[in-house]
């Protein structure tokens, strides 16, 4: 059995509205490019949040944490001031220690902004431990009926 990374049955993807504030943009009211991975990172954790994973609860219980390892985006139209977006989660692999995600921030059919990352499981000494088996399985399987 090789080590590559596991991928998931397809699911739906994860949808987070999220509507463009004046603190969100620059000057000239476009959204400043780091609000993005902001924005990705709120819909991730609502993801996970949905799902029954809250990070204040993996933290205390687990002693774990999910941090960022790597992140990629690619910026194709801008957002501005009161724009209202959705940011579409899909997990894409999942590792030993990682998860890894397609994000996609949109206003109506229009693709804003797209990012890849991959996130880590980490313990309290700041190194990689296993996903936990019921995070794993709620990643992996189709949950679209589970709400």
């Amino acid at each position: 059995m090789t080590l590559t990374a596991l991928k998931p049955q397809a699911q739906p993807a994860h949808r987070f509205p999220i509507r463009v504030y004046y603190e969100d943009t620059d000057a000239g009211g476009i959204v400043y490019y780091a609000n993005y991975l902001k924005f990705a990172e709120r819909a991730r954790t609502e993801m996970l949040r949905e799902a029954g994973f809250h990070h204040t609860a993996m933290m205390q219980g687990e002693g774990i944490v999910l941090a960022v390892r790597r992140c990629a985006a690619e910026y194709m139209k801008p957002a501005k001031l009161d724009d209202m977006l959705d940011v579409e989660t899909q997990v894409t692999g999942l590792g030993a220690a990682t998860i890894d995600l397609d994000q996609s921030i949109r206003r109506g059919p229009d693709e804003l902004c797209r990012v890849t990352v991959t996130i880590a499981c980490v313990g309290r000494d700041g190194r990689p431990v296993r996903l936990p088996a019921p995070l794993r399985h709620v990643l992996s399987t189709d949950t679209s009926d589970k709400k």
